[in-house]
């Protein structure tokens, strides 16, 4: 489904929360800085990549070839900070926490970016698993880092993406752990939401990615694995931000890993 199609199919799911997503944003733009999972449950939550014009190709083409991690949801003109997956928010501020990078290096991440908003910028919004906790919980199936309150564990991997122009780098996953019996739901419930990862790339033992200690995420928190889990891993997001230190524009910013845009759009318009 087109972002354009995914606003229009737009309703009102009940959230269990009771805050909709302009709630959430509106208190990021306060300044509130926490993760978003669990946030507005109903509502997809979105990736950001913002890359200078000279790179958009590049990653408009890594999003192509390596559409499992990176699954494009938007694509802003250059200078935008608006898009059709919210139409009033602000991408400058309605995030809860950004990365600012220069050359690869982490430089800052602060809580708003309008001061570093420039019209040489394409901003890329990608899926982002979150999206799928909400199915998962409604298929019977525990999300353990939403039950912690933890920020999800996410690892660098040593599978490769497809390079790209001038960005490569590894694949990285999110891991969530979930009752041995409930493994075969939780894929089939997420396989059908390919825009927001889709299916796991991986079930069962970490050191097949090359992930020695699962209580050392490379992002996130370390996540507790009850007795009778299996760690399931699903392509995330934050690749990007690998292919980013591993190739080093000279300037982009990102969302802060867990630390999300909430759109309007509703899970339900993701899944096939």
């Amino acid at each position: 489904m087109t972002a354009s199609a995914a606003v229009s199919a737009a309703g009102s799911p009940a959230l269990a929360a009771g805050r909709t997503p302009a709630d959430a944003r509106a208190r990021y733009r306060a300044g509130l800085a926490v993760p978003t999972s669990g946030e507005a449950p109903g509502f997809t939550q979105a990736n950001l990549v913002v890359v200078p014009r000279d790179w958009a190709y590049d990653m408009l083409l890594f999003g192509q070839r390596n559409p499992r991690p990176v699954p494009l949801l938007d694509v802003t003109d250059p200078g935008s900070f608006r898009t059709v997956l919210a139409p009033d928010a602000d991408l400058r501020t309605d995030l809860p926490r950004y990365r600012v990078w220069r050359d690869g290096e982490l430089a800052d991440e602060p809580t708003d970016v309008t001061s570093l908003w420039t019209d040489d910028l394409v901003a890329f919004l990608i899926g982002c698993s979150f999206s799928f906790e909400t199915a998962l919980l409604d298929a019977g199936v525990p999300v353990r880092n939403i039950e912690q309150g933890r920020n999800v564990s996410m690892y660098r991997t040593n599978r490769a993406c497809r390079p790209a122009g001038r960005l490569s780098g590894p694949l990285v996953v999110s891991m969530r752990p979930v009752p041995a019996e409930l493994v075969a739901t939780a894929v089939q419930v997420t396989a059908r939401m390919p825009q927001v990862h889709g299916a796991p790339v991986h079930v069962g033992a970490p050191s097949s990615l090359g992930i020695a200690d699962l209580g050392r995420p490379d992002f996130g928190d370390p996540v507790d694995v009850a007795d009778g889990d299996v760690p399931v891993f699903w392509a995330c997001g934050v690749t990007p931000q690998a292919a980013l230190m591993a190739s080093r524009p000279p300037f982009a910013l990102t969302h802060a890993p867990g630390h999300m845009f909430v759109t309007d759009v509703p899970d339900a318009a993701y899944r096939e």
